[in-house]
């Protein structure tokens, strides 16, 4: 129906343009202005149309080849990329066609890791753009906290980089998420990758060459130094066959190996100020994925330097608290999002806990966890849905944007928090 009403719409649009043509002619009886105006119109007529059908026939081959719950599939390669990152391509053990997927979105994977008692949800960023063969994920092993050495190493990350090899067979659910490029546009981009964060910006990096388009690329990816840069003959090889991709790379500690020039371009972290010395304006549409500190400040300084909140896109795994711009200033007039004082309480109905709320601790998932009440999660960032849990009684606001809200009394544990007592199935 979209399709059909988009076509509608350009057909005005067509005779519009024959309406304008015709008192080009009978005002200036200028054949050649009148055949240059009419080319010009045509072919934006032609690619818009080129664009809605091509897009059309996405969107129909993900509804056929998609799939609901999990699907098998089989770890076709397993290959290390340095800096404690490995990509893992993944090929469906039916042999069924892969959907096409938005550059940007994420797989989520159910894995039975020896001494959990249920197995545990993980959501990882499509490293890669579409392939008919493959899906890829790249992974970084994450290790304990530099200050905390007896602390615990990330449990699925490094079950995928220990346990998981090339034959293996996984669970996945087909690709989802609301983080993704709009491929039908053509205008310019800044895509900024953090650390690991630089898997779904790579994905888009990939499809915008491969596509063939030309639309402007400005690529910043930020690291620490060469021993965690990865994927670099990658990025070099990209920028240098590519006119309309400019490569960022920026090292925030150097080490004196590292060739600035060659290796970095920026000795300093990824920064709105940054972006003021080296773009021609802010201009642009911005998509970035990094750790929560780098995503916060990009996005907070962004919307400072005048930057429509329609053209900042980010995606948040883990605990970040990017808030949009209507969210952050509601809970800063209204004292919603985060209530400030402790005054009620949270039940627990199925654990039998009644427990005062602290703020403080953060999310309601984060609130659970500190009083022992066990509540299922996945990517901690209301993407992946797996944190959903019944609401009996009370309300909650969510602290970020979550992926797609659930349905009216459930809540998304991860990024909510109560609006005053909450009873919850939990």
């Amino acid at each position: 129906m979209n399709l059909v009403i988009e076509l509608a719409a350009l057909g005005v649009l067509a005779a519009m343009i024959f309406y304008v043509s015709f008192l080009f002619f009978t005002t200036f009886r200028s054949s050649q202005l009148i055949a240059e105006v009419a080319a010009s119109e045509q072919q934006l007529f032609q690619t818009r149309v080129a664009d809605i059908l091509q897009k059309s026939a996405v969107e129909r081959d993900k509804n056929e080849s998609s799939w609901n719950g999990f699907r098998k599939f089989e770890v076709a390669k397993k290959e290390p990329e340095g800096g404690g990152i490995c990509s893992f391509y993944l090929r469906p053990h039916d042999n069924r066609p892969l959907p096409p997927f938005d550059p940007g979105q994420y797989l989520t994977f159910r894995l039975d890791i020896p001494g959990e008692r249920k197995p545990v949800m993980r959501c990882y960023s499509l490293s890669d753009s579409p392939k008919p063969e493959y899906f890829r994920v790249s992974i970084k092993a994450v290790p304990p906290p530099r200050d905390k050495p007896d602390v615990v190493p990330g449990l699925s990350s490094n079950f995928f980089h220990n346990e998981i090899l090339e034959g293996t067979i996984l669970d996945v659910r087909a690709p989802g998420g609301h983080f993704f490029l709009d491929t039908s546009k053509h205008t310019p981009v800044v895509l900024i990758g953090g650390g690991i964060g630089l898997t779904p910006v790579m994905s888009m990096l990939n499809q915008i060459i491969e596509s063939g388009s030309t639309r402007e690329v400005q690529f910043f990816y930020g690291v620490r130094n060469a021993d965690e840069h990865v994927m670099k003959a990658h990025l070099e090889q990209v920028a240098a066959e590519n006119e309309n991709v400019t490569l960022h790379i920026c090292y925030s500690s150097p080490s004196d190996d590292d060739v600035f020039g060659k290796d970095y371009q920026h000795a300093e972290r990824v920064s709105v100020e940054l972006f003021k010395k080296v773009l021609s304006s802010n201009n642009y549409e911005y998509y970035f994925c990094g750790p929560p500190p780098m995503m916060n400040s990009l996005f907070e300084d962004l919307r400072k330097w005048d930057v429509p909140e329609e053209n900042i896109n980010y995606e948040a795994f883990g605990p970040a608290t990017v808030k949009k711009k209507k969210e952050a200033d509601a809970a800063t007039d209204t004292g919603t999002g985060a209530a400030t004082e402790a005054t009620f309480e949270i039940e627990f109905a199925k654990s039998g806990r009644k427990v005062t709320w602290n703020p403080d601790i953060g999310s309601i998932l984060d609130f659970a966890e500190e009083h022992d009440v066990d509540i299922d999660f996945g990517c901690r960032a209301g993407n992946c849905g797996t944190c959903i849990t019944a609401i009996k009684s009370g309300e909650v606001d969510y602290i970020s944007e979550p992926g797609e809200k659930p349905e009216a009394g459930s809540c998304l544990a991860c990024v909510s928090v109560p609006k005053g007592p909450l009873v919850l199935d939990a």
